[in-house]
């Protein structure tokens, strides 16, 4: 089975270091000295990984055959794909590649189906499961402990337990309803469901995070 593991940034030096974003919570494994690496696109590669550094933290890569800061360039934008046995599991227990988690239906705590799993999205901090709906809609669900408490590899499904507004809009009107019994009423229901709705929608947008395992290769 095969994973991308990495992305090649722009040239660092004129030695031939590359800057790589990792796609893998495994770098050490799948980008360390000595892996082979296939590309994409093919013709790139393969890449055997001769010696890497992390910098201003950024992960620095140079490959055999690669001498010089022009052929450096001349890789930027290649994505770095690890050869995996489809049986292989992280060492970590608590942690899982994206090829296992794709797929798996996603049911809320009292079993309610919300949709199926479609991809692991890992950004800097954070990574994010991306759920389709039954009806084509797709939703961002942050990948920590407090709102996916459970995967469930045998059973080929993801518990979450996701804070309010996160998969349905929160009911701006029932705030409203419940104070229109007077005027200040009223209006504390509004600046309530206005204060719900903007934590709601912190969780869910880029800057919400992400990493390859806890999703990732």
């Amino acid at each position: 089975m095969q994973l991308v593991v990495g992305k090649i940034g722009r040239a660092h030096g004129i030695r031939g270091d590359v800057s790589v974003e990792v796609r893998t919570d495994e770098p050490e494994l799948r980008l360390g000295p000595g892996a082979v690496l296939l590309t994409d696109p093919a013709a790139t590669g393969p890449l055997t990984v001769e010696s890497g550094r992390v910098h201003s933290g950024r992960l620095l890569l140079r490959f055999a055959g690669v001498k010089d800061r022009t052929a450096a360039e001349a890789l930027r934008g290649t994505m770095l794909i690890a050869e995996i046995d489809p049986d292989e599991t992280p060492e970590d227990p608590d942690e899982y590649y994206d090829h296992q988690l794709i797929g798996l239906d996603v049911v809320l705590a009292d079993g309610t189906p919300v949709g199926e799993l479609t991809e692991v999205v890992h950004l800097p901090y954070q990574d994010l499961l991306t759920v389709e709906r039954p009806d084509g809609t797709e939703v961002l669900i942050p990948f920590v402990e407090q709102i996916v408490p459970t995967i469930d590899l045998d059973e080929q499904r993801v518990v979450i337990t996701p804070p309010p507004g996160l998969i349905d809009p929160v009911d701006a009107g029932a705030g409203a309803g419940s104070g229109a019994g007077s005027d200040g009423d009223a209006g504390e229901g509004a600046d309530s469901d206005a204060d719900s709705g903007s934590d709601a929608g912190s969780g869910s947008g880029p800057g919400a995070g992400s990493g390859e395992n806890g999703g990732g290769a």
